[in-house]
């Protein structure tokens, strides 16, 4: 079914005034592909790398960090008064005779820096990873931690 609006004007039909962008975003992605191929070209980043939820409990904050296919040895970690810091290289072989159809999965140097809301007890940071989880735990400094506060 073929539609047209009135005044052939995106914004003013039925439909998501931003679908015609969408439509020509996909076409222009089209065009670069076809002129340069997918694998020199810089391409968009939906985001920071690697993904980081931080939490809480009453004696500790944990960082977990989604590092897939990466090994103990290749992840750097530091702390820095309340900040603390995830780096590293993610290293993907290329395959080499193919042709990408889609590439999504990243390689190369990450940093993140993680500011924490409360002062640490940096002496007992432990962190490990496992099934591509880095999971760091960071004890409060006891100054930090809510304290019962007796009523006399």
């Amino acid at each position: 079914m073929i539609t047209r609006n009135m005044f052939d004007f995106p914004g003013l039909s039925w439909r998501s005034p931003f679908g015609e962008i969408e439509r020509m975003r996909r076409d222009m992605e089209k065009i670069s592909n076809s002129m340069f191929g997918t694998r020199g070209l810089r391409r968009v980043h939906s985001g920071v790398f690697p993904p980081v939820n931080l939490t809480e409990d009453k004696d500790q904050y944990y960082i977990r960090a989604e590092l897939p296919g990466m090994e103990t040895g290749e992840v750097d970690i530091q702390i820095a008064g309340n900040s603390l810091a995830i780096s590293g290289e993610r290293k993907i072989p290329v395959e080499e005779g193919v042709k990408y159809h889609r590439r999504e999965r990243e390689a190369g140097s990450f940093s993140r820096i993680i500011n924490l809301p409360n002062a640490v007890d940096t002496e007992k940071i432990e962190a490990k990873l496992a099934n591509g989880i880095l999971t760091v735990s960071i004890p409060k400094a006891e100054i930090a931690k809510p304290r019962q506060i007796t009523i006399k």
